[in-house]
């Protein structure tokens, strides 16, 4: 498939190995674009970016990484920068990474866990669609998807700091549609609900552990309030981002799409 051919993509988070990040780079890759995977620079991460690189070049893209910590608009800048003296410029933006510290019940959710999650989950969203807006009006358009969550249209105790900061992600998202949609440049959110991710799985053992009951259970009962009765796959998503980066949906933006296998979004 080369829907995406010639194109140019940032995706942010993209070393967890189970991780819509990674499902995301590739599905890019597939549609024939050329990706820049970012995260931030750890033992785990370099070894799993560097690996990443290699799978997206195998495909037969161009490919390369940059560590990025979204908090730092220095380094945003420099990634959008790189991109642009390697590859030509960026048409394709996907905001993944993101963050569920604070997820606790609310009376237990500090001010620091509230300050990473606001500077990670939205200010990281807001700081690297404000640096690649300026460069995809001069290449007349672009496309940014940014990951909100099901957790930006409602709401799951004790994940509060995750929940609000989702929500803004989708308010921003509407904004940026709004305003720049006359330079040609499209802002949707995706909405994952229950993915089977290694931030999912983390949070059905800490639920788990918080109610005393083995993980299984848990991740049951989550499960149950989905009409498909299963969690998601990571491709899942991926796909529908890759869609959304395309020209099938060149009349779409400003929108938040659930994807959630039928989970109830609202309280």
């Amino acid at each position: 498939m080369t829907l995406l051919q010639g194109k140019v993509a940032i995706v942010t988070g993209t070393s967890a190995a189970l991780g819509i990040g990674r499902a995301t780079a590739l599905s890019l890759a597939r549609a024939g674009a050329s990706v820049v995977v970012t995260d931030i620079q750890t033992d785990t991460t370099v070894p799993a970016l560097e690996a990443l690189v290699q799978e997206l070049r195998t495909l037969g893209a161009g490919a390369d990484y940059r560590y990025v910590d979204v908090t730092q608009r220095d380094q945003i800048e420099d990634c959008i920068s790189f991109v642009h003296e390697q590859f030509g410029g960026v048409d394709i933006l996907v905001n993944n990474a993101g963050t569920t510290v604070g997820a606790r019940p609310f009376l237990d959710v500090t001010p620091q866990d509230w300050e990473t999650s606001f500077l990670i989950n939205l200010r990281g969203v807001s700081d690297f669609c404000q640096a690649v807006i300026p460069a995809m009006i001069e290449r007349d358009g672009g496309t940014i998807v940014n990951n909100a969550s099901t957790a930006g249209l409602g709401a799951e105790a004790g994940f509060g700091a995750y929940n609000a900061t989702k929500h803004g992600v989708i308010g921003l998202t509407k904004t940026i549609a709004a305003e720049f949609g006359p330079h040609n440049i499209r802002c949707n959110a995706v909405c994952p609900g229950l993915i089977k991710t290694d931030m999912h799985l983390a949070a059905n053992e800490r639920l788990a552990k918080e109610r005393g009951i083995p993980v299984d259970v848990m991740a049951a009962e989550r499960y149950e309030a989905i009409a498909m009765k299963r969690a998601g796959e990571p491709d899942e998503i991926a796909e529908v981002i890759t869609f959304l980066a395309g020209p099938s949906a060149a009349f779409v933006t400003g929108t938040a799409i659930p994807i959630s296998g039928g989970q109830p979004v609202g309280l």
